[in-house]
């Protein structure tokens, strides 16, 4: 008995036969280990355009002010052009064709940003690179809500978040490699090489897509998965789940409810609080105050990424156990306002700081909750689940298309006054927004337990008056 408590502390939900324990472990090594694998390229190249930034490409570009806020900018307005006709692509197209041919797309565009001659040239590559990248992260969490019951799903979405921060460590590691043994050969600025590297690890991980992803349970032909283990993948998942045709009434039945607004208000404003690392703030601050190698200004960083993965991990580890998404958001708010108030008393010591930007690590804990939470909000329509999953990502992106211009631009390094006294007000929204979506739910799930019993009262009691009295909330 307590050898299975840990285990389900620790992997979820304990598989009920053999055969849907041998479905896991085929289902975990090879939908995670690609998604994985392609978030890490996807978030290595958004971090290398940081880390490049901080490593000549500024001078060598000539950028000036607010050039290195514009190209994140304009890769978002990329990102959110993407976002819903990408996730709709793969009620169409199969996601071991889609998910593999955008990757091998921003691969490409990888590989063109390492000859660009001025900062235009960039600007307009990343911006076809952020339509490409849209594929990776919402697209994710729909298979992976397509696969696993809500008890297995937050480790899993936990994992592959993880897996993109991971690219994020890896890059500062691997920048200042570059940088050190790199530069100058060829001819080319070790910036340039960096981005050459993240192309070539790119391609090959987009072919291994094509070989073993898939698909989803409904159409999945993959030749590791017998016609057992297919049936039962289906079959433990589609017990609640309303099957529709794609046409215009998926339209009315997102915005008659109150899920895609609900969700989608969460992850706008929440996403925020990860500006401490999404925009390398550590990364600039170092820069800025001097007395540090661009080495340092590097690797320094990472440990901002390294709490985020640690915090992440065992937050799902959590709320799989429990089933409780919220408090991984009250526990991200508190560690991002600590941070910002310690950054904002500029006479605090050195040290101080540097913990303050360790500890804002904690805001990608939420990526993999909230994402999970919704996944779980929505279990009952795939298609309601594909839409919601990307306006959240959607709408988080929309904010952040101007965001880091007002609060966090390049300009008010290092201190980010007015970044800081944002990333307050953001945490305080963000509890409110949780409250919300909570409560929402629970009245959501109050409704059909009682629908259920009304409609079990009608078979059972012939009694029409004593049916129709109306049932108290629990």
């Amino acid at each position: 008995m307590r050898w299975q408590t840990i285990r389900q502390f620790l992997w979820g939900e304990v598989p009920s036969s053999k055969l849907e324990q041998r479905l896991l472990l085929k289902l975990d090594w090879f939908i995670l280990s690609y998604c994985c694998l392609m978030y890490f390229t996807n978030y290595l190249d958004r971090a290398n355009v940081n880390n490049a930034y901080v490593s000549g490409m500024k001078q060598e570009l000539n950028m000036q002010g607010n050039d290195f806020n514009k190209i994140n900018t304009i890769f978002t307005c990329g990102y959110i052009v993407g976002m819903i006709p990408n996730n709709l692509m793969l009620q169409v197209v199969p996601p071991r064709l889609w998910f593999p041919s955008m990757q091998i797309v921003w691969g490409v565009l990888t590989f063109c940003s390492s000859t660009v001659h001025n900062v235009q040239q960039l600007y307009a590559i990343r911006f076809f690179q952020g339509i490409s990248e849209a594929s990776t992260f919402v697209g994710t969490h729909y298979i992976l809500g397509s696969w696993y019951k809500s008890g297995e799903l937050g480790k899993r979405s936990g994992i592959f978040t993880s897996s993109g921060l991971a690219g994020t460590l890896f890059s500062g590691v691997l920048q200042a490699a570059v940088y050190q043994h790199l530069g100058g050969v060829g001819g080319r600025s070790g910036w340039r090489w960096l981005f050459i590297i993240d192309g070539v690890i790119t391609l090959p991980i987009a072919l291994y897509g094509f070989l073993v992803f898939p698909d989803v349970p409904s159409t999945t032909k993959a030749f590791y998965l017998s016609e057992e283990e297919r049936a039962l993948s289906q079959d433990r998942l589609d017990s609640d789940v309303v099957h529709h045709s794609l046409s215009w009434d998926l339209a009315k039945r997102v915005l008659s409810r109150w899920r895609w607004y609900g969700c989608s208000l969460l992850f706008a404003i929440s996403g925020e609080t990860e500006s401490f690392g999404s925009n390398n703030l550590m990364g600039q601050w170092l820069s800025a105050i001097g007395g540090y190698t661009v080495e340092q200004v590097d690797y320094f960083p990472s440990g901002v990424t390294a709490f985020g993965i640690a915090s992440t991990l065992v937050c799902a580890t959590w709320t799989d156990y429990t089933r409780a998404r919220w408090p991984v958001l009250v526990y991200m708010c508190f560690c991002c306002t600590v941070a910002a108030i310690c950054i904002l008393v500029w006479s605090s010591p050195t040290g101080l700081k540097f913990f303050a930007y360790y500890f804002a690590g904690a805001s990608y804990a939420g990526q993999a909750t909230t994402f999970a939470w919704a996944n779980q909000i929505c279990a009952d329509d795939y298609q309601e689940r594909a839409i919601v999953l990307a306006s959240m990502n959607m709408w988080n992106n929309a904010v952040n298309a101007w965001w880091p211009l007002l609060f966090y631009p390049a300009t008010d390094a290092p201190r980010f006054k007015r970044g800081m006294i944002a990333m307050i007000c953001t945490c305080a929204a963000t509890l409110g927004v949780t409250w919300l979506v909570w409560y929402l739910e629970r009245r959501e799930q109050r409704l059909a337990k009682r629908k259920a019993m009304t409609h079990e009262m009608r078979e059972n009691n012939p009694n029409p008056v004593e049916i129709d009295k109306p049932l108290k909330d629990e």
